[in-house]
């Protein structure tokens, strides 16, 4: 079990979490950007430093329900290569077509079904970490867009005798901090879907080091959720945060326009009922929850305050199913990928 082999895993994430940035950097700026209160560079610039700052707010839940998506003694390094480049390629292919799909669930799905094809057998998936997964594939766009209402429900009353103009001047300020709030659940959330596969790496490496009396050095070494080696967290944080900077307009044209169209009011809403969502599933229940499903759900919410037809709901249906495929395609590529390893040879 190569040394390099797991170098090349760990650089592999990092690529993951720059796409990861760019890719979702549309769930937290999409609508500070469609309002106008921020230019898109503006935007990224205030993203991508909430994503980053998120180092110091959030422990490592997350990350350690993902590291568990299968028996780690069950796989080797070639499974986890293969899951990190199957999430990559989906990751890209929804990204030149403008579907906000969910990044998390597509490195489980690469995660998964690489090890499925390594085993031959689906009993090395953790069947809890993947039946909690898709089930929050629905509930957490419903929970975004009942929160979405209610939020929406609860401004509209606090403001209704406050004139329009000053209104607005207020809900555009506010939206830089509602914006923050979810920036901040972002990097919070997605940076960790990548250390948890890291650590699984090293698991794996630790693992296979101790049974051939191999030495391993202090910063590769992996004991548990606790003892985590301080380079990775800030290494992840600060390529999601990277990667947000390079942006993301396709899909941030598709989150902040094509789902409905979003004032100041709403978009402070949309992303307050976001954040909520976020921070009580992923932090308070450690399931990886797509940041892309919660904001889309609460847009919809939002949007439907209005009436239901404000909402796209053809959009909504092509999002739905990209959501629902993400994870069974990305363990197909995921599988063909470490096929084709095994047949190069790699080990």
């Amino acid at each position: 079990m190569s040394f390099t082999l797991l170098i090349i895993i760990i650089l592999a994430c990092f690529v993951f979490d720059l796409i990861n940035g760019f890719h979702d950097a549309a769930n937290s700026i999409a609508t500070v950007i469609s309002t106008k209160v921020l230019t898109p560079f503006q935007a990224v610039c205030w993203a991508a430093f909430f994503n980053f700052v998120a180092f110091w707010i959030f422990d490592l839940k997350v990350a350690n329900t993902v590291s568990k998506t299968v028996h780690p003694e069950t796989i080797n390094l070639v499974v986890i290569l293969a899951g990190v480049i199957a999430g990559i390629t989906w990751n890209l292919i929804t990204w030149r077509f403008g579907i906000p799909s969910s990044s998390s669930h597509t490195l489980m799905g690469g995660f998964a079904g690489a090890a499925v094809a390594h085993a031959m057998s689906f009993s090395v998936v953790n069947s809890e970490v993947i039946e909690k997964t898709v089930l929050f594939i629905f509930a957490a766009p419903l929970i975004g867009i009942v929160t979405g209402l209610i939020i929406a429900t609860i401004v509209i009353n606090l403001f209704r005798r406050v004139n329009s103009y000053k209104a607005d001047h207020i809900f555009r300020r506010l939206q830089l901090v509602t914006s923050a709030a979810l920036s901040l659940g972002h990097g919070g959330s997605d940076s960790q879907k990548v250390i948890g596969i890291i650590m699984a790496a090293l698991a794996v490496y630790n693992g296979y080091c101790a049974q051939h009396g191999i030495y391993v050095p202090e910063w590769l070494a992996h004991k548990d959720i606790h003892h985590v080696p301080e380079w990775l967290p800030i290494s992840c944080y600060t390529a999601i945060g990277l990667g947000t900077l390079m942006g993301g307009m396709r899909i941030i044209k598709t989150m902040g326009t094509r789902i409905t169209k979003v004032t100041p009011f709403e978009g402070i809403a949309a992303e307050t009922a976001g954040s909520i969502t976020l921070y009580g599933v992923s932090q308070g229940l450690g399931v990886p929850v797509s940041t892309t499903h919660t904001i889309a759900g609460s847009i919809m919410g939002v949007g439907m305050l209005k009436r239901i037809s404000a909402v796209r709901w053809g959009i909504t249906r092509q999002l739905l199913v990209a959501w629902v495929i993400t994870i069974p395609i990305s363990g197909v590529i995921a599988a063909i990928i470490y096929w084709i390893f095994k047949i190069c040879g790699v080990h």
